[in-house]
């Protein structure tokens, strides 16, 4: 058994409290009592001891969007002339790098986020990987590293059509693999859900494929509307916007997480909220990117369930909650907001 001591307890949940010099008794992975350092001490003499003097002690954070690849963009400077527009960082960056990638390289990048995330209290991460020369496998080696961190995550591959259709194919294979594998005995803190790039990346008869090819209770985990382009490409290809475009196709629902949605409009939002799809917010990078600032106001007043990523940057939640209460005040113009 494990007593932690003397810290400062965060319960979190509708009943929030904080509970000053108090201790968290651990045995097999599992929270065994809560109570003041003294009756635990007490109740427990024979438990290995770790002392939280001047620590917080709670729940850990989640990022509930992330690419471990991403570390390896940090500091990089892209050649030649600055990108004028998200799609150009796309096109000039970020799809360089993952035809980069191989296994030892995916391994790496998803060790260095997670020792990252442990450092900053984050427990839980969503990854959204893709690797177009290292497809099969890939999410495996993350799944390892994630266990040999500790840690828990759920994990998928983005299928594309901007690789070729062996590559598109590879990667839905990839997903279902990992979705009906045996990590529930192997790796019980891992799990899988089916990845998509975004709507501009994906044709009709992908968007079908991936929806026939869905295992039984699996969701989706796709970017949608990070930029204009995004939807301007939607409503060349269907005459609809992103969200009503992918509503066709069954993607969304309450296993399903939409990243970004910043620029989605009312009608798309109702479709979220009516099907209980989960949207992530990543402000740093969306400033990064400058592609603008998700509707958050908008979002909870229609009771959208909205979670925190951070798109790659470090797994420091606390400043993504930063920057998120900053970026809305200057997006709305309105000291208030937050």
């Amino acid at each position: 058994m494990l007593l932690i001591t003397n810290g400062t307890l965060v319960t979190w949940g509708d009943n929030n409290r904080v509970l000053n010099d108090h201790a968290l008794a651990i045995e097999n992975g599992v929270i065994a009592a809560i109570g003041p350092t003294a009756e635990l001490s007490e109740r427990y003499p024979t438990a290995e001891k770790l002392d939280a003097r001047g620590q917080l002690v709670m729940p850990g954070n989640i990022c509930a969007h992330t690419h471990f690849y991403g570390a390896y963009a940090r500091g990089m400077a892209i050649p030649g002339p600055a990108a004028a527009d998200f799609p150009q960082i796309l096109e000039r960056l970020w799809w360089p790098l993952d035809k980069a990638l191989d296994a030892d390289a995916v391994r790496l990048s998803a060790l260095v986020c997670l020792v990252d995330a442990i450092k900053h209290g984050t427990t839980t991460l969503f990854d959204h990987h893709a690797s177009p020369n290292f497809i099969e496998g890939s999410l495996d080696v993350i799944a390892d590293a994630v266990v040999l961190a500790g840690l828990r995550a759920v994990l998928c591959y983005e299928v594309t059509d901007r690789d070729g259709e062996a590559k598109m194919r590879a990667g839905i294979a990839e997903n279902v693999r990992f979705m009906n594998s045996d990590n529930k005995h192997h790796r019980p803190l891992v799990t899988g859900t089916f990845g998509l790039h975004a709507s501009l990346t994906l044709n009709d008869d992908t968007l079908r494929a991936c929806a026939d090819a869905l295992p039984t209770g699996g969701g989706f985990h796709v970017h949608v509307a990070e930029h204009e382009a995004d939807e301007n490409d939607s409503l060349r290809r269907s005459g609809k916007r992103v969200v009503e475009r992918l509503h066709e196709y069954g993607i969304w629902g309450r296993k399903t997480i939409a990243a970004h949605c910043v620029h989605i409009n009312e009608a798309e939002r109702v479709i979220l909220r009516e099907t209980g799809t989960w949207v992530t917010h990543q402000p740093r990078s969306n400033m990064n990117n400058a592609v603008g600032a998700l509707a958050l106001d908008d979002m909870l007043a229609a009771g959208i369930p909205v979670c925190l990523g951070n798109d790659g940057f470090s797994n420091n939640m606390w400043a993504e909650w930063k920057d998120a209460y900053l970026l809305h005040k200057v997006a709305n113009r309105d000291p208030r907001k937050a």
